[in-house]
């Protein structure tokens, strides 16, 4: 079974800014995978690149088997999108717009379109223009679903919504596409929310893909280390550290080869305590961690010794 979505070397620049640099990238048929970085980082510039919209500068991208330069419309009618500012025409009602999408996909099912809208609980003789941003997400899954697309693109599209309207959209994510087996790509920087429903990660930073993994192996993999700067000091050099922080006369280490750090550690005899961390510290490990020697003791570093007494 061929890739959903491969990226090798990828290279995109605006003038004199380069916002991807040697990017690569595989996501698998029927994983949620979830693309992680920061605001400004290139995920939606990837995606643009993903659906045909904007032109590579270098490397090769295939989506569905296809190259997006060749063939962009093969790939959106087999593509279902759905965007952070996601635009209708606020004058429509919600089953005008149904009505006026539907001729645009050869593989459009109506019915399938009606049952999404009941279960999403839209009304479909009110005008868009009317509708809570939490229904306007939600009919823009409908639109992006009916044709039964084979990959469905997220650009960030909980963005705006309440906390309460974004575990209903991430619960609608899990029972619509993940239940049918969909490959969904799903790009965001609200980490906690993807956390539940990500098959895989991968974390942009610098214009390329840092890490790409399971969200279990990254979680196993990816831990914190507080011991003493003395005990950091004979075994920093074997450790693959991603974050250090110092307090006082305690060292608090973020590293990527937990097991190895576990391992070396306990060969040396050196006392120390491991904090998991959630997806949310993992990334912020990767796209802003420090390996300083700063004196100041970080927040988090209070809480360690109540986390693991």
């Amino acid at each position: 079974m061929s890739a959903a979505i491969e990226m090798h070397a990828v290279d995109k620049a605006f003038r004199r800014q380069r916002v991807l640099a040697d990017m690569s990238l595989k996501v698998e048929q029927g994983q949620t995978f979830a693309f992680l970085g920061r605001n400004g980082a290139g995920k939606t510039t990837t995606i643009r690149m993903l659906l045909g919209l904007l032109q590579r500068d270098a490397g090769a991208i295939s989506v569905l088997g296809i190259d997006p330069a060749e063939d962009p419309l093969a790939i959106r009618a087999r593509t279902g999108y759905l965007a952070e500012d996601q635009e209708m025409y606020g004058w429509m009602r919600v089953d005008e717009i149904i009505r006026f999408v539907a001729p645009f996909y050869g593989t459009w099912d109506h019915d399938l379109a009606l049952k999404y809208v009941r279960e999403f609980e839209l009304p479909l003789a009110q005008k868009i223009k009317t509708l809570s941003k939490g229904q306007t997400v939600r009919l823009g899954l409908v639109l992006a679903l009916a044709h039964r697309p084979e990959l469905v693109i997220l650009d960030d599209p909980a963005l705006g919504l309440d906390p309460v309207m974004r575990r209903q959209f991430n619960r609608d994510l899990i029972t619509h596409l993940q239940g049918e087996g969909r490959t969904v790509f799903y790009s965001s920087h609200l980490l906690y929310e993807v956390e539940p429903v990500a098959d895989v990660v991968a974390i942009l930073d610098g214009g390329r893909v840092v890490r790409q993994t399971d969200t279990e192996t990254l979680r196993r993999d990816v831990k914190q280390f507080v011991l003493s700067s003395s005990a950091l000091a004979a075994v920093r050099d074997d450790l693959a550290m991603l974050d250090l922080q110092h307090a006082n006369d305690e060292a608090a280490v973020t590293v990527e080869n937990a097991g190895a750090a576990t391992a070396l550690l306990g060969r040396e005899g050196l006392e120390h305590r491991v904090v998991d961390l959630n997806l949310d510290e993992i990334f912020a490990a990767y796209v802003s961690g420090t390996i300083d020697q700063a004196s100041a003791a970080p927040p988090s570093l209070a809480a360690v010794g109540e986390e693991e007494g």
